[in-house]
């Protein structure tokens, strides 16, 4: 009755529709999943209540969860052990100008790809006194946290983010999940842009908006602009003295080097000729919570010792780790449930069918989807809930037959538009925390990183258009680059002819 129709689409529109409404991504996607198992079902209550049941046990991926596990536990263990204020210390003694603090302070963010909590948290932290020092506003400093924050995350290969996309391929597809994640990398407008500004501004020296307002008061020496009084309130969190440069950088190295190992080699055994093909058809799940193992062992070997933690604080770090990464966990979980119902209502058949026939329609839903995505990011507040909703349908969208790079480019604007409205959404845990690790006054942030990010999303979509058109990523990357730059630029010389 419902299966292959336009009805099929009731359940993931619902979803969005609610998170819209109430802002809260969980209920939203519970509820598509039951409206979707009483349609799948024929409106038998114990029927639906099998079927919503069955399809969260069989949708769930076990080994992402447990690398999600492993990864916060290691997130929280580089945290005990006062690596980041080390790396803070020596900062202080080597930076010497402004240019170099705020290159130092985005090189560290980049350097935190594991996870966005982490990297917010602790690159305000670690360089606060760094910037301070340097007369850098806090809400400078909150823009450059919150750039390197999720757009990193989001176009690195060792990270919960890509362990999650991996989690939506459908089965039986030509590419890996961690192929697919791969191949949106270079469309990834939005991140790879936003990253660009942030040098291009950094190298440059230019400020537009309430921000240039922030730096010169800063200049002045007033850091915060507004709201100074209730930051100086909070309570600073207690730092472990007996940590190094060394662990924050060693574990995060240590991650990189064995997950990329891993990869290669289940990769070869899996038949490969070379390195390209075998990061392509590796078995990324087992490599990432091989990676997180070896992480963890190194851990205890390395702080145990040397007495940075006891081994009860290493023990605790496994439950704090868990609790971290719960509520991505959870969302995940409704995700994976209601791309499953939608696969039992064969969303797939349907949508095929229409992008089918209208085949230059489809040219504009890269662009489309990526406004989408900010629009639903920015009134949710999360970027996870966004392409959770989204990237299900993006890849029924296209089959794989001839619109392969189609796919690609449409699943890329789906998580570039949901880290943009992630971004600069006041409600975003991510912006709430760059607020607080800079220890910036948190609509003073939210205000001064908007014109910013604006500029990046207006330019992204112009490169999704062209992206659907040339499909080729370098040139698409190389042309939304130029136009960016060309964009700032006009910008920086009409602001200077004004003054």
């Amino acid at each position: 009755m419902f299966t292959g129709t336009i009805w099929s689409l009731l359940p993931p529109i619902l979803a969005i529709v609610l998170a819209l409404i109430t802002k809260e991504v969980y209920s939203s996607l519970f509820v598509g999943i039951v409206v979707g198992s009483f349609m799948y079902a024929q409106f038998h209550p114990w029927t639906a209540f099998t079927v919503i049941f069955d399809t969260i046990k069989d949708s769930m991926n076990i080994n992402i969860l447990f690398f999600m596990v492993m990864l916060g536990m290691v997130v929280v263990l580089m945290s005990r052990s006062g690596g980041s204020a080390a790396y803070g210390k020596w900062a202080i003694s080597k930076i010497k100008n402004k240019k170099i603090a705020l290159l130092s302070t985005m090189l560290l963010g980049v350097l935190i790809f594991v996870d966005d909590y982490f990297n917010c948290l602790t690159v305000g932290s670690v360089m606060m006194p760094v910037t301070d020092g340097h007369k850098i506003s806090r809400a400078k400093l909150a823009y450059i946290i919150d750039a390197t924050a999720a757009p990193v995350c989001i176009i690195a290969p060792i990270s919960s983010w890509a362990a999650a996309v991996n989690s939506y391929v459908p089965k039986g597809s030509s590419l890996t999940g961690f192929s697919l994640f791969l191949r949106t990398i270079p469309y990834n407008l939005y991140a790879i842009l936003t990253l660009l500004m942030v040098l291009y501004l950094i190298l440059t020296g230019f400020d537009f908006g309430l921000m240039k307002k922030h730096e010169i008061n800063a200049e002045r020496g007033d850091l915060f602009t507004s709201g100074s009084e209730n930051i100086k309130e909070e309570k600073q969190e207690e730092v472990n003295e007996k940590g190094r440069v060394a662990d924050l950088i060693l574990p995060v190295l240590l991650l990189i080097v064995s997950a990329i190992g891993a990869m290669i080699y289940t990769g070869f055994l899996g038949g490969a000729t070379n390195v390209v093909a075998a990061f392509s058809g590796c078995d990324s799940e087992r490599s990432l919570i091989f990676a997180g193992l070896v992480t963890i062992l190194f851990c205890m070997i390395w702080y145990l010792p040397r007495k940075v933690l006891t081994f009860q604080d290493f023990m605790d770090s496994f439950v704090e780790g868990f609790r971290l990464m719960v509520p991505a966990m959870a969302i995940l979980t409704f995700a994976w449930a209601l791309k499953g119902i939608g696969d039992h209502l064969e969303i797939s058949t349907f949508v095929k069918g229409v992008v089918g026939q209208n085949a230059s329609a489809s040219l504009f839903i890269p662009m489309i989807v990526f406004v989408i995505a900010i629009f639903l990011a920015f009134s949710t507040g999360t970027s996870w809930g966004t392409f959770a909703i989204l990237v299900p349908i993006v890849i029924a969208m296209f089959p794989e037959q001839g619109h392969l790079e189609m796919m690609i480019i449409s699943v890329s604007a789906v998580l570039a538009g949901a880290v943009c409205g992630d971004h600069v959404s006041p409600i975003s845990d991510t912006t709430v925390m760059s607020s607080a690790g800079a220890q910036c006054n948190h609509m003073n942030h939210v205000s001064t990183q908007l014109p910013y990010a604006a500029v990046v999303a207006a330019v992204c979509v112009v490169g999704y258009i062209l992206a659907a058109f040339i499909q080729i990523w370098w040139i698409v990357l190389l042309l939304s680059a130029a136009i960016l730059l060309a964009v700032l630029t006009g910008m920086r010389v009409w602001i200077q002819k004004k003054a």
